[in-house]
């Protein structure tokens, strides 16, 4: 899973980094001065680093949390997102991550106390606000759990602001830290979902939908908060019978009492990124099948993304109400 390993000599002492490489016992570290020195160079090919990628243990400096798009929520007024890791276990196809960066290698930010000094600002500053902040946009808020404990040092930070969300996207199902405490009412759960035809041809490394929808079940039935993220919806053959056999699996399979939000939003990139993903993945039917040019992004025509978002609206009306929907079209 983890080729090399890498740690910034400014922290090699961290506890953190000693708690890490205790699991990786038979991994000799090689100590640099800058995370930047090994990742994101020139000439890095995504691709191959993929399927070799190296762990790089690093210190963030800045820009801890920041704002999301202006179009980017789920109902409350004010929204950020923080990454705590740069890149994902996963491959998916149409990731946006591959056309972010050059390499594949993971890149974790050990100094989570000061990204909790920093969410703490923001929620001391808007202390009388709803405030939602997102994890999971440079990687999956879980997958990496065992390795870097994310989740059993946040989440009891956030518990102390009943008036602050934490989502945590994911399409992992490696839920440990979530299925050995009693839930937090002010998390929210948000797994990505998709028809399995679909899944079993992009999702490459991602837990299959029935295992996902398996595990959404069984935190739903402890009381957890669940966001249901149908991002990116993607367009092909029998795509309307598809999701409609989706939306009965994922409906049938768990409490709708739990349900926070659920989000649609089509298959789309900016344009610059773009170019970039297809030229690593020229013969992904996904990333060639109707899409086009719109403004600076690349997604399907106006019409073909209104006929999917107003067919799979209509479906969620009958197992949700439209209160908890919320469209999501824009790019970090």
């Amino acid at each position: 899973m983890i080729n090399q390993i890498y740690i910034e000599n400014e922290i090699k002492d961290h506890p953190r980094v000693q708690s890490i490489l205790k699991k990786f016992k038979r991994k000799k570290p090689i100590y640099i001065d800058k995370y930047a020195s090994v990742f994101n160079k020139k000439n890095q090919n995504f691709r191959i680093q993929k399927k070799y990628p190296s762990l790089i243990l690093s210190q963030k400096k800045a820009g801890y949390v920041l704002k999301t798009p202006a179009d980017f929520g789920i109902g409350n007024s004010h929204n950020f997102y923080f990454s705590h890791m740069y890149n994902c276990l996963y491959d998916c196809e149409y990731c946006f991550l591959q056309g972010m960066y050059s390499s594949a290698d993971y890149v974790l930010f050990v100094n989570f106390e000061d990204f909790e000094e920093e969410i703490k600002e923001k929620i001391s500053f808007l202390k009388n606000e709803k405030v939602t902040f997102f994890s999971g946009y440079d990687c999956d808020s879980l997958a990496f759990e065992k390795i870097s404990g994310f989740v059993k040092y946040f989440l009891p930070i956030f518990k102390k602001f009943p008036n602050v969300d934490i989502e945590l996207r994911t399409k992992s199902t490696q839920m440990d830290p979530l299925f050995s405490m009693e839930p937090i009412s002010n998390c929210v759960v948000a797994f990505s979902l998709m028809p399995t035809e679909i899944a079993k041809k992009v999702d490459h490394k991602a837990p299959s939908i029935e295992k996902r929808i398996n595990t959404i079940s069984e935190l739903a039935s402890m009381g957890w908060k669940i966001g249901l993220r149908f991002d990116p919806l993607i367009h092909g053959e029998n795509w309307k019978i598809l999701y409609s056999n989706l939306f009965e699996n994922v409906f049938k399979n768990i409490d709708r009492k739990v349900i926070h939000s659920i989000t649609l939003g089509p298959l789309r990139f900016p344009k610059d990124m773009f170019k970039k993903i297809i030229s690593m993945n020229p013969r992904s039917k996904v990333l060639s099948d109707k899409l086009v040019l719109r403004g600076n992004k690349i997604s399907y025509s106006n019409g073909i993304e209104q006929e999917m978002q107003s067919f799979c609206t209509g479906l969620l009306k009958d197992y949700s109400p439209e209160t908890l929907f919320f469209s999501c079209k824009g790019n970090f």
